[in-house]
C-alpha cells in the first residue's frame, strides 16, 4: 500500500494484479490475499492489521470482510482528523494559527490592551 492511497484504491490495485496472476493460471485464494494484504498495510493500519489477525482466523476471513472492515477504520480515522482539525479551529478561535512562529497571531483584532 502506497502512503496516502486509500484502502478503495488499494483493493482495486490489489484485486486487479490478483485476477491478472489468475488469468495466467497462478491460483490465487482468498486466504492468500487477505494475509498479503494485511501485511501490506501501510502503518497507520497496524493497529487494524494486529486486531483482524487476533480476533479472527485469517483463513476464514473473505477479502470483501477484510475490505468493509478497513473501510469502516478508514473512515473513523478520516472522522478524528476532522474533529481534532474543528477542535484546533476552535480552540484558536478560527484564526487558522499555523504555529510558523511569525508572531502574527492574534494582531489586529480589538484595541490592545492599554
Amino acid at each position: 500500500m502506497k502512503i496516502g492511497e486509500s484502502i478503495e484504491e488499494y483493493f482495486s490495485r490489489t484485486l486487479s494484479i490478483a485476477n491478472k496472476m489468475s488469468s495466467h493460471g497462478e491460483t490465487v485464494t482468498q486466504s492468500m490475499l487477505v494475509e498479503k494484504i494485511l501485511r501490506s498495510l501501510t502503518s497507520r493500519f497496524n493497529y487494524v492489521a494486529c486486531s483482524i489477525e487476533e480476533s479472527n482466523d485469517t483463513t476464514t476471513v473473505t477479502v470483501d470482510e477484510l475490505h468493509s472492515s478497513l473501510l469502516v477504520q478508514e473512515q473513523r480515522m478520516k472522522s478524528q482528523k476532522e474533529e481534532q482539525e474543528q477542535i484546533l479551529k476552535v480552540s484558536h478561535g478560527g484564526r487558522g494559527y499555523s504555529g510558523s512562529g511569525d508572531n502574527s497571531y492574534g494582531r489586529g483584532r480589538g484595541r490592545g490592551r492599554g
